[in-house]
């Protein structure tokens, strides 16, 4: 474990060092007035120099030839221009010789370069071996063994700049190259006949600024030639036979430690100060030899990092550095471990009381005793489910409100998508009543078993939430109410569509009282509690005051619930509700088709102002058919409307006991609308009214008329 540490921190090190250390130009120009700095436009410092004393060894002696204009370096252990210094001081620009053939106007004066004997080699990591000339065959040579070469192919309209392999070809050349020839044959196998072809050592980026026609002009092109490796820091105090020499300015200073390295510092201060390591301006240099750049760091003191030499003595403080640098990691680390277990102990809690007040809500909402009843023999509640919340919650966006469909008194309710693909819609109540958990588990039970065509279906419950979640079908197409009070010509609502909704609403309201496996009293009639699906048939909605009974009751005594203009004059006098309350308010629903008017009317007298008494005074008053809506009289027959308003009349008595019961009123309707004739079904009657208006979605209104109940036209409410 330890090793594995500490080889990145030597990593680290070296990163740090490299940046510290990173030599730049030595660009300090040498005032010795001894030793010349400068020759023409090139500047040099050591190890090169002009004059015995100015240079290393004779491989740097520098010649500054004053017959050019103007005077122009040359090195002369290879009789090669010096054209500058690369910056990163380990390599050199020179003017390279160009071999031509001996066709053509231009013959080379040799077959090529010799740098054997001092620190020079070329760059193979800069320079490429490169040859031109029509069908030129070069192969490059060294010591009588061929190292590379490469094919130049024929073409006049090649490209002139660039090397591509027409009329020019580029090979990469091995490492340590000190001397080479080069060998042009044509494609035909005869040496050195058909047109002018060269081969040459070029620096690639300058080769790249010139075009092929410009380098076939030229006799030299610049090359690159290293003459040492960067191998890291020095220290000369600690070197073994320590040669130290500075410029009399004392800005510049050099050691040479053994016959392959060299130490080259800047800003030096004085001589007995010339080389403090500590400044990092020691820069170590490993000269070639003919093995290479394989030097070994100057003594034991050194550190070899990838194969660069650093003293030692920079890592002692490096390392106490390092020991802060890994304790401030590890601590910064252990506390970000410490947050995300904090916060991965805080999401575990906050699941753990989401699950437990998940399992208070299902309690008190009742999800024991419905669990019971679902499980109970000959409780037949198939398609009824007990819905997750996170369920509803991705099913309605988490609530968001666009999804809301409508409000009232008791809550809200919202459009959602189930996993499986079916819109439902969800009711979200605002209170709830614990003293009446058991009575609501009951309905929901009951209302799970009904199974009528023309009652909205209620698919299940959420009961893990602080209020119970009641699921049901989605009914697309609004709210009668929607209809009667807001016609438009794009959906004319005919006689006949008034006539057979009512039909099917007392048909359902029939099969609630009498034919349910116990009776049920919806107990908030109302046209906006009748919704149309996408056929257009009626749907009874709105259970969130119904109350079911035992077969033997006759009436529930509870608070007055209900919506003003449908509420039973009897059960607001007695609070007795019987299921004649329902047939009084679903006379209003007749009274509202046949007339078109609302149930309340501020705008009429305050003895008219109730539809239902309006109504019963105009028939009193032989004046029916001026109350009854245009589109009835134009449709209708004068018998069949007479006939629905005397049966809508026997619902608004006052007198609950002479009231028809819904099964008496659903077979009447039937009759009338037989005696009609209207002889297509219901199923053909849709498509009509679908290729009429279309594919038609009401908005899931509230009713501002209610009282104490949520009249949105939502099933469940």
């Amino acid at each position: 474990m330890e090793r594995a540490v500490m080889i990145p921190l030597k990593l680290l090190v070296l990163l740090i060092l490299v940046c510290v250390t990173a030599p730049p130009a030595m660009a300090a120009s040498l005032a010795n007035p001894v030793c010349q700095d400068k020759c023409g436009d090139v500047n040099f410092y050591f190890p090169f120099g002009v004059g015995e004393g100015c240079y290393m060894n004779k491989s740097f002696e520098v010649v500054c030839n004053d017959s050019f204009t103007p005077p122009k370096p040359f090195l002369k252990s290879i009789n090669m221009e010096l054209l500058a210094l690369v910056s990163s001081s380990d390599a050199v620009l020179v003017n390279n010789p160009v071999i031509h053939s001996d066709c053509g106007d231009k013959v080379s004066t040799n077959r090529g370069v010799n740098m054997s004997g001092t620190g020079f080699v070329y760059s193979n990591e800069a320079n490429r071996f490169t040859a031109t000339g029509c069908d030129n065959y070069a192969m490059l040579v060294q010591d009588g063994e061929t190292v590379g070469g490469c094919l130049s192919i024929c073409r006049n309209d090649s490209n002139t700049r660039g090397c591509y392999g027409l009329n020019c070809c580029q090979a990469t050349i091995p490492p340590n190259i000190q001397s080479f020839e080069a060998n042009m044959t044509d494609l035909s196998g005869e040496i050195d006949c058909i047109g002018r072809k060269s081969a040459f050592m070029v620096h690639q980026d300058l080769f790249e600024l010139r075009s092929l026609d410009e380098m076939l002009q030229m006799d030299h092109v610049p090359a690159r030639i290293e003459w040492a490796k960067f191998k890291g820091n020095c220290d000369l105090s600690e070197t073994i036979t320590p040669y130290i020499n500075c410029t009399s300015d004392s800005k510049y200073c050099w050691a040479q430690i053994n016959t392959r390295q060299l130490c080259i510092c800047r800003n030096c201060q004085d001589d007995s100060k010339c080389t403090d390591g500590r400044n990092y301006n020691c820069d170590l240099f490993c000269m070639h030899t003919p093995g290479g750049y394989d030097c070994p760091c100057p003594t034991e003191n050194y550190e070899n990092i990838s194969n660069i030499c650093y003293p030692s003595h920079l890592f002692s403080n490096q390392k106490s550095h390092s020991k802060f640098i890994i304790i401030g990691c590890a601590s910064g680390l252990g506390f970000l471990l410490l947050l995300i277990g904090l916060w991965l102990l805080y999401k575990l809690m906050k699941r753990r009381q989401a699950m437990k007040l998940k399992q208070k809500f299902f309690k008190r909402n009742g999800g024991l005793l419905l669990q019971q009843q679902l499980s109970s023999e000959g409780n037949n509640v198939e398609q009824t489910k007990l819905f997750a919340c996170n369920e509803l919650e991705n099913a309605t966006d988490h609530y968001h409100e666009n999804r809301i469909l409508g409000q009232g008194g008791q809550g809200t309710v919202y459009k959602g998508m189930l996993t499986d693909g079916r819109v439902v819609a969800i009711k979200k109540s605002k209170v709830v009543d614990e003293d009446k958990l058991e009575q609501f588990i009951n309905e929901v039970l009951i209302l799970s078993q009904i199974n009528h065509r023309n009652v909205v279906k209620l698919l299940g419950c959420c009961l893990e939430t602080e209020v119970p979640l009641l699921v049901y079908e989605f009914i697309p197409n609004g709210t009668l109410f929607q209809y009667i009070h807001n016609q438009n010509e794009e959906l004319p609502l005919t006689w006949e569509m008034r006539l057979r909704i009512a039909t099917e609403v007392a048909g359902a309201l029939s099969y609630l009282h009498s034919a349910a496996s116990l009776p049920i009293y919806h107990r908030d009639i109302k046209s906006s509690n009748i919704l149309l699906d996408d056929k257009f048939r009626a749907k009874v909605a709105d259970f969130g005051t119904s109350k079911s009974i035992s077969i033997d009751q006759t009436h529930v005594t509870t608070r007055v619930q209900g919506t003003f203009g449908y509420l039973d004059p009897e059960y607001f006098q007695s609070s007795q509700f019987t299921e004649k309350s329902d047939v009084y308010s679903f006379g209003v629903v007749i009274v509202e088709l046949l007339t078109g008017q609302k149930p309340i009317n501020p705008l009429r007298s305050v003895e008219a102002r109730s539809l239902a008494t309006y109504f019963l005074d105009s028939m009193e008053a032989n004046r029916l058919f001026e109350i009854v809506d245009v589109r009835v009289l134009k449709e209708g027959g004068k018998k069949e409307i007479i006939a629905v308003a005397k049966l809508a009349k026997r619902c608004l008595d006052l007198s609950g006991k002479k009231r028809p019961t819904m099964k008496t009123v659903a077979m009447e309707l039937e009759g009338i609308r037989a005696s009609q004739g209207f002889s297509l079904t219901i199923e053909q009657d849709h498509e009509e009214v679908d290729c009429s208006v279309g594919n038609y979605t009401g908005p899931w209104d509230v009713d501002s008329s209610s009282t104490g109940s949520l009249n949105s036209g939502i099933p469940g409410h």
